[in-house]
C-alpha cells in the first residue's frame, strides 16, 4: 500500500516532561530569542544609517516590527545545519542564521502585495498600513498604489540587508564561500516559485503533482531544505550529511506546506492571523484544493468549479467549499501525506551519523513544523 494512503501512525514523540524534551525546549527558546535580538539590532542600525524619515518614520517601524515578529523557523534550520558539522555552538553562525529572517520578510512583504492580503499575523498587512498613512495625510494619488509600491521597496531593502547581515555575521571567509552558491540558488528558487504561483489558479484545475512541485519550490525547500543545506555548507559538512539533510528537508518542507495549505482552508483566524478560508477566497490552487477536485464526486466537483468561476466568494461560499473539501476526503488525505513525509524524514535521521542532540532537535522540529495551528 502507498504510504500516503496508509492509516496515519503515531508521530515521533517523547514522554511528557522527559529531560531531552526540556533541554530541546530551552535550546529552542534561547535560539529564537537570540535570533530576534540579532535581527532587531541589525535592522535598527540599518534604519538609522540608511532610512531618512523626513517625517515618515513608519517604514523603519514597520520593518523592525515585521522582521523580528516571526517564529524564526528558517533561522533555526540554518543553525541546525551548522550544528550538523560538529563544530558546536557559535555566535557568528547564529548571526548568520538570523539573516534568514530578513530574506523571509522580503518574501512575505511581496507575497502580501501579490495576494492583496488584508492581514498578516493578525494585523493589517504592511501595504495596507502604508496606504492608510498616505490616506490619513490626504496626499495626492492612489493610496492603495502608494502602499503597494512602498511595501515592495521595503521588501527590496530586506533582500539587500539579508545578504549584508550574512556577509557581516563574523563567519569566516571560507565558510561564506561555501555558502554563497546555495544562498543564490535558494533566492532564485524562491523567485521562480513565486512566479509560478501567480498562474496557479484553482479555476485552471492543476494536478496535485503540479501544485506540489510549485509548493516545493516556492515554500517547502525555502523553509527547511535550503536553510539546512546553507548552514551545513558553512560548517563544511561532507556529501553524506548534505544528502541526508536534503532528503529530510525536502520531506519536512513538503509536509510544512501541506499543513500551511490545510490552515489556508480550515485554519482558525484567531491563531493563523489570516481571514477564514483565505485560500478559498483567493482561489489558490493549493494541494488541499487540488486533492478535493481529484477526490470529490461529480456533483461536488461541479460545485467547487462553479465557486472558482464566480466573481467573488463570500462567507457562504467559503463554508460551502470547506464542506465539499472535507466531505471529499481531501483533508484526511492531506493529513496522511503529512504523516508519511514526517516518517520518511525520521527514517533518514535513523541512518544518520549525527550528534544525538542535533538529530533529536531535527525530529522535534519536524513535529513543530507539521503539527502547528498557525
Amino acid at each position: 500500500m502507498n504510504a500516503e494512503h496508509a492509516t496515519a501512525r503515531q508521530p515521533y514523540t517523547s514522554p511528557l516532561g522527559d529531560e531531552r524534551s526540556a533541554r530541546f525546549t530551552r535550546w529552542l527558546t534561547r535560539t529564537q530569542m537570540s535570533v530576534r535580538d540579532h535581527v532587531g539590532e541589525f535592522v535598527r542600525d540599518r534604519c538609522r544609517a540608511e532610512l531618512d524619515p523626513r517625517g515618515f518614520s513608519l517604514p523603519g517601524q514597520l520593518m523592525l516590527e515585521f522582521a523580528s515578529g516571526g517564529k524564526g523557523v528558517r533561522s533555526v534550520f540554518v543553525y541546525l545545519g551548522w550544528l550538523c558539522g560538529g563544530t558546536g555552538e557559535s555566535e557568528p553562525a547564529l548571526r548568520a542564521a538570523a539573516s534568514a529572517e530578513l530574506l523571509h520578510a522580503f518574501a512575505l512583504l511581496q507575497d502580501d502585495v501579490m495576494d492583496e492580503s488584508p492581514l498578516r499575523r493578525g494585523r493589517p498587512s504592511t501595504h495596507r498600513r502604508l496606504a492608510a498613512w498616505h490616506r490619513d495625510r490626504g496626499l495626492s494619488g492612489s493610496s492603495d498604489r502608494f502602499g503597494e509600491s512602498a511595501a515592495i521597496l521595503l521588501a527590496d531593502l530586506f533582500l539587500v540587508w539579508a545578504e549584508r547581515m550574512l556577509r557581516e555575521s563574523g563567519v569566516g571567509a571560507a565558510a561564506l564561500e561555501r555558502a554563497w552558491p546555495r544562498y543564490d540558488a535558494m533566492r532564485s528558487e524562491l523567485a521562480v516559485g513565486q512566479l509560478a504561483d501567480l498562474t496557479n489558479d484553482a479555476a485552471l484545475v492543476p494536478t496535485v503533482d503540479a501544485v506540489l512541485d510549485i509548493a516545493r519550490r516556492k515554500s517547502g525547500n525555502y523553509t527547511v531544505r535550503r536553510p539546512l543545506e546553507l548552514g551545513a555548507a558553512m560548517a563544511g559538512c561532507d556529501d553524506t550529511v548534505m544528502t541526508l539533510l536534503g532528503e529530510y528537508g525536502e520531506a519536512i518542507g513538503e509536509a510544512f506546506q501541506l499543513r500551511d495549505d490545510l490552515l489556508g482552508v480550515f485554519g482558525d483566524p484567531a491563531t493563523t492571523g489570516k481571514p477564514l478560508g483565505d485560500d478559498i477566497r483567493e482561489r489558490k490552487a493549493t494541494t488541499v484544493i487540488a486533492l478535493a477536485d481529484q477526490l470529490a464526486g461529480p456533483t461536488d466537483r461541479a460545485r467547487l468549479r462553479a465557486l472558482w468561476a464566480a466573481e467573488s466568494i463570500d462567507d457562504r461560499g467559503v463554508a460551502l467549499a470547506q464542506t465539499v473539501i472535507a466531505d471529499s476526503g481531501a483533508r484526511q488525505h492531506a493529513e496522511q501525506m503529512i504523516q508519511a513525509r514526517v516518517e520518511q524524514a525520521h527514517r533518514s535521521l535513523d541512518s544518520a551519523d549525527l550528534d544525538s542532540s542535533v538529530a533529536d532537535a531535527l525530529r522535534r522540529m519536524a513535529l513543530l513544523c507539521t503539527h502547528r495551528r498557525h
